[in-house]
């Protein structure tokens, strides 16, 4: 089975979405898949020409795909970039500017549209799953409204386990597909990763998957991908 579309969806911020999109990536890559990964929404982004873009969320979704990082493909991947560390619709407000969910919808449709029979398209979305997007709506209206099938990410930190589950039952309630959960370590964490992927897969319902820190995309989780 592949699914030729898959949303990465975080149950917090800063917590290894876009690790384990890339990783994903790469792992679809060398079973020989085609993949498309794309980051269409992004907050705290340098400038092209800034050295630290290439630690940015979008150079390193361009690497794993092994794209080099040009005007085009970081427009091709994130057309939405703003500058300040802050919800997308208060960074853009900083910048004098505006974001449509109907614009960022139809964008990714748009991608989607032209993916060829066999290809996967990967959207990371941005922030937590409740994170503001725009002035009235949330990550998860735009989940809802893009209508894929969710992959959901969350860190193995105190408190990791309630806000993974949190997610998962928010998820459900709206009818979103939620094809499975990646557990991306969490640095200095108190309890190992194991233990608190083991404590999130007893109550999922889900398949559970552990990505630790420089690892490869959990093998049972690339086959429903």
């Amino acid at each position: 089975m592949s699914l030729p579309a898959l949303f990465i969806v975080g149950a917090g911020t800063e917590i290894g979405k876009t690790y384990a999109t890339a990783a994903l990536t790469r792992r679809l890559r060398d079973r020989g898949r085609r993949v498309r990964a794309l980051k269409p929404l992004a907050s705290g982004v340098p400038p092209l020409d800034h050295p630290d873009f290439a630690v940015s969320d979008t150079a390193r979704l361009l690497a794993a795909q092994g794209l080099a990082v040009t005007p085009e493909t970081v427009e091709a991947c994130s057309p939405w970039r703003f500058a300040a560390p802050l919800a997308p619709d208060l960074a853009a407000a900083r910048e004098g500017r505006s974001l449509s969910l109907a614009d960022l919808v139809g964008w990714c449709r748009a991608r989607l549209s032209e993916a060829r029979e066999g290809d996967t398209v990967l959207i990371e979305g941005v922030g937590g799953l409740m994170s503001p997007i725009t002035e009235a709506e949330t990550g998860l209206d735009w989940l809802k409204a893009q209508g894929l099938p969710a992959l959901l990410v969350s860190g193995s930190y105190l408190g990791a386990i309630s806000h993974a589950l949190t997610a998962v039952e928010t998820l459900r309630a709206h009818g979103i597909a939620l094809a499975g959960l990646v557990i991306s370590e969490s640095e200095g964490a108190p309890t190992p990763l194991d233990t608190v992927a083991g404590q999130i897969a007893r109550h999922a319902g889900v398949p559970v998957g552990r990505l630790s820190r420089g690892g490869a995309f959990p093998g049972n989780l690339v086959e429903l991908v």
